[in-house]
């Protein structure tokens, strides 16, 4: 027998006892699906026995992790679906692409080129999933020996996985299977599919969506809302990608052997001054334009982004200023508090946008306007002889959270902004059935940047971050389909330049505090990538603002 401490109290087991049978004494006292537990600091999937004496702490849907893996459990019951009613005769590849709100787009490619998916085979698909589910099937789980693995998923097709593989350095490999499907994930898994009990499929562009409730609501699934301007970025970058031949870790990782990757880092910062040249066009084009408008998440390369964006407005006789928005907080004691009684300086009250819209209408109608400066030493906006007045060559270029919402600008004409949303939108994936979440770019892109510039632990960034993304879920994102364009700053080589910068940050987090768990995923994920050297890394490049060696003061 072994005792298991479970919320403080002893318990004993048999040895042997799988977790799934634990979970079953204690689901009825969770609001939420229990998903995995954490045996003495050691995550285990439920599938998993009892072995010995260990306190045993359960994770539920709410959680990042049990939400994360029945994420991954949901999807490999869909691709199993896809194979099933299609067979692979038919069915060429069915990759996962990005997440568009609550949504997890899946593009399906079949042999025959003109063959789409249509609505009648999407709920064939839905339908088989539900037999699946039904039935309650095992998610069984075998460490195999690379070379049988790498074998395995040869007469599968499944190409990039055996591409990835080839790069793997350890011996062995987890592949997970139902019936007679095998696969590769990543992260952990629920043990059968009964578990999958909330999710929806929809026919969407060349694939299908799979609809998964959020962490919020486990339980639900959240109306799905169509963002086709962020869709549209997302599919460009894909296009590059593939126009690069590099549509996945194993295609970047083929480029660095083969001596081509310095090429593809000058052919990917090409294409994004392009990119920013066609808004610069674009802006000028219109015409009136005399507020850029300039929103986006944490760590989305807003600075680097702007003063590329200013450089290419110059080269069309236009005078660009750089204007912060963080100038018109309001005074610190006259910042909201948010529900634990901290400032709340995300919010569009702690912006003194009434301040905002009259030195704006006065810079519009030809006035002398003296703009602030605010001291984030003192936490009070200053008036320091900072005067400016609009020539009409001037433009403004401004940068802010709050820069798409209605309420920042409402005073302003139309005709007179120009508003623009960016973010790191990663495309590249691992291979096909493991897409790498953008928000997991964007982290790392911080945490590398608050150790440079703020002497800040990868710990206090990775505890930071649910709250960044709270704020960016509440500020940010409602609003991206409203700008006029978007810009990915996401670069297709970056993770391997920003991974020797991360790794050491990462391996800083102990066993046994919060953040560890998140870290180890992070460790994992960089070891699928081979080093980028950044030494032919343009000083003008978005990658800079974070690992250094900028021409730009970010």
């Amino acid at each position: 027998m072994a005792k298991l401490n479970i919320n403080g109290v002893e318990k004993e087991y048999a040895v042997g006892t799988s977790f799934e049978e634990v979970v079953k004494d204690y689901q009825d006292e969770y609001d939420n699906l229990i998903a995995l537990v954490i045996e003495n600091d050691k995550i285990r999937e439920l599938s998993k026995s009892v072995t010995k004496d260990a306190t045993i702490k359960f994770v539920t849907l709410k959680d990042s992790i049990g939400h994360k893996a029945y994420v991954r459990t949901a999807t490999m019951i869909l691709i199993k679906s896809m194979y099933d009613v299609f067979g692979r005769d038919v069915l060429k590849r069915v990759q996962v692409e990005y997440a568009i709100g609550e949504g997890y787009y899946v593009e399906v490619k079949f042999f025959d080129p003109e063959k789409i998916i249509s609505q009648e085979e999407t709920e064939a698909v839905r339908n088989r999933m539900q037999e699946i589910i039904d039935a309650d099937l095992p998610i069984g789980k075998k460490s195999y020996p690379k070379d049988e693995a790498i074998k395995l998923f040869k007469d599968c097709g499944m190409n990039a996985k055996v591409k990835l593989f080839g790069y793997r350095r350890t011996s062995s490999v987890n592949v997970y299977n139902i019936e007679d499907y095998h696969d590769y994930y990543y992260g952990y898994m629920l043990p059968s599919t009964g578990y999958v009990k909330y999710y929806d499929v929809m026919q969407y562009e060349e694939g299908v969506m799979l609809l998964i409730p959020n962490r919020k609501n486990p339980s639900k699934i959240e109306y799905f809302e169509p963002r086709e301007k962020l869709f549209d970025t997302m599919k460009r970058a894909n296009d590059w990608g593939e126009m690069m031949g590099i549509e996945n870790v194993g295609d970047l990782n083929d480029k660095v052997c083969d001596g081509s990757i310095n090429d593809m880092i000058l052919v990917a910062e090409a294409l994004q001054e392009r990119r920013i040249s066609e808004i610069a066009r674009e802006i000028v084009e219109r015409g009136n334009v005399k507020f850029i408008l300039i929103a986006g998440p944490s760590s989305s390369g807003k600075t680097s982004f702007s003063h590329r964006l200013s450089i290419q407005l110059r080269t069309y006789g236009m005078v660009p200023h750089p204007i912060a928005m963080d100038d018109y907080f309001v005074n610190r004691e006259d910042t909201p508090l948010d529900e634990n009684g901290d400032y709340d300086f995300e919010c569009i009250e702690a912006i003194d946008t009434d301040k905002f819209n009259e030195d704006m209408k006065g810079l519009l109608a030809g006035e002398d306007v003296e703009l602030p400066i605010f001291n984030f030493k003192t936490g009070r906006r200053e008036e320091k002889g900072r005067h400016m007045k609009l020539g009409a060559e001037d433009i403004l270029v401004i940068e802010g959270i709050h820069g798409l919402n209605p309420k920042t600008s409402i005073e302003l004409p139309d005709e007179s902004k120009f508003k623009i949303f960016i973010s790191a939108l990663t495309t590249l994936n691992v291979d096909d059935h493991n897409r790498i979440p953008t928000t997991d770019a964007r982290m790392l892109r911080r945490m590398i940047r608050d150790a440079r510039t703020r002497g800040a632990s990868a710990k206090r960034t990775i505890q930071m971050w649910p709250s960044v993304r709270k704020g960016e879920e509440k500020n940010i994102f409602p609003f991206q389909e409203s700008a006029d364009v978007m810009f990915n700053s996401a670069l297709i080589y970056e993770i391997g330049a920003i991974k020797p910068y991360a790794e050491p940050l990462l391996y800083n987090i102990k066993p046994g505090e919060p953040e560890y768990f998140e870290a180890q995923r992070m460790l994992k994920f960089l070891e699928y990538f081979l080093t980028i050297e950044v030494d032919n890394v343009p000083n003008n490049s978005i990658c800079r603002e974070f690992v250094g060696g900028s021409y730009f003061n970010v």
